[in-house]
């Protein structure tokens, strides 16, 4: 294993040091394991925290800040962070107004969110969440009852917590949020595994000339192995499955192409260049367009597509400003 790493149980907490650091006037973190608030709290209004495993940079200490969360909490790498840690962030960022937790449809984060929901609401704090499941690859994985939390869960980081900034009720806040989930759906592949590093070995091996479609966000496999093909091949498929039973006429649409870490932004445009002509040929309008590394798996070189279904408010949450080390506009 080849790492720029000092020390593979140090890993996280170097990183998150690393990351507030270079962000003093945004992040700030707490005493109690790897979790990052803002460096200003938001008075008087709805606070949102998520996290989950490490491994996903820039999410989720990459979106605190103005406009989008107000904490990330992060595990091991690919590991849930605790409920304590979490349940610390809750306190942290509480203003008042309630708390709503942004959680990824995985198992261990599932159910150490909300643990530490139902330790702080007996400290009489109002929590609600919302569970991101827009992979459809896969119903069921090794992580996960029901579909992978995947890239598309940095829509609902951006539209929630604008709507947050708005000053809406907790309620309206996770109305909004759990909307946004319901209409977003990603898929992905990869062409080369990515290494824990606690691990020291890759999750899985490929052939020179094999790719893995439907990869989850953890370095598992996706739902099957094939030969690779040209990015717009690849792309196509994706698409398919992603569009499947997708109602999409006469509403807009945003993109985001999304790479697994390891991936030459070279190659994420030219998979957005045949995405947008597909998009085109189906009479699918494209109201915005990101691509980058949002959410990745390490190194993984990799790829997924997620396509979001917007409505009005959603634009407008979307538009609204935000300040964060890894979102800005």
């Amino acid at each position: 294993m080849k790492k720029i790493i000092n020390d593979a149980n140090l890993v996280e907490e170097q990183m998150i040091q690393g990351l507030v650091k270079a962000n003093p006037d945004k992040l700030k973190k707490l005493n109690c394991g790897n979790v990052v608030i803002r460096a200003k709290k938001k008075e008087g209004k709805v606070a949102l925290i998520s996290g989950g495993g490490s491994g996903h940079e820039p999410a989720h200490g990459g979106y605190v800040g103005t406009g989008m969360l107000d904490a990330a909490v992060a595990g091991p790498v690919f590991t849930s962070p605790t409920p304590d840690q979490i349940y610390e962030g809750i306190k942290a960022v509480d203003a008042g107004m309630g708390v709503l937790m942004v959680v990824k449809n995985y198992t261990g984060d599932v159910m150490n969110f909300e643990m530490a929901a139902e330790m702080a609401q007996m400290e009489g704090i109002s929590v609600e969440s919302v569970v991101t499941n827009d992979d459809v690859a896969v119903e069921d994985s090794l992580y996960t009852v029901g579909q992978r939390g995947v890239a598309g869960t940095v829509f609902v980081h951006k539209i929630a917590g604008a709507k947050a900034e708005t000053g809406a009720s907790l309620s309206q806040v996770c109305e909004l949020a759990r909307r946004t989930a319901a209409q977003v759906r990603t898929m992905g592949a990869a062409i080369a595994p990515c290494t824990v590093p606690a691990a020291g070995q890759p999750g899985f091996s490929l052939g020179s000339d094999e790719m893995e479609v439907g990869i989850g966000i953890h370095g598992e496999p996706g739902t099957h192995r094939e030969g690779l093909k040209p990015a717009d091949a690849i792309a196509e498929e994706l698409l398919e499955k992603i569009l499947a039973g997708f109602e999409l006429e006469g509403n807009d649409v945003a993109v985001l192409i999304n790479g697994a870490g390891g991936t030459p932004l070279m190659e994420l445009y030219i998979v957005n260049n045949h995405v947008q002509d597909v998009l085109k040929e189906k009479g699918i309008s494209v109201y915005r367009t990101y691509v980058g590394n949002y959410m990745t798996s390490i190194e993984m070189q990799g790829f997924s597509i997620s396509i979001l279904k917007l409505d009005d408010e959603m634009k407008a949450m979307l538009d609204a400003p935000a300040d964060t080390p890894a979102w800005k506009e």
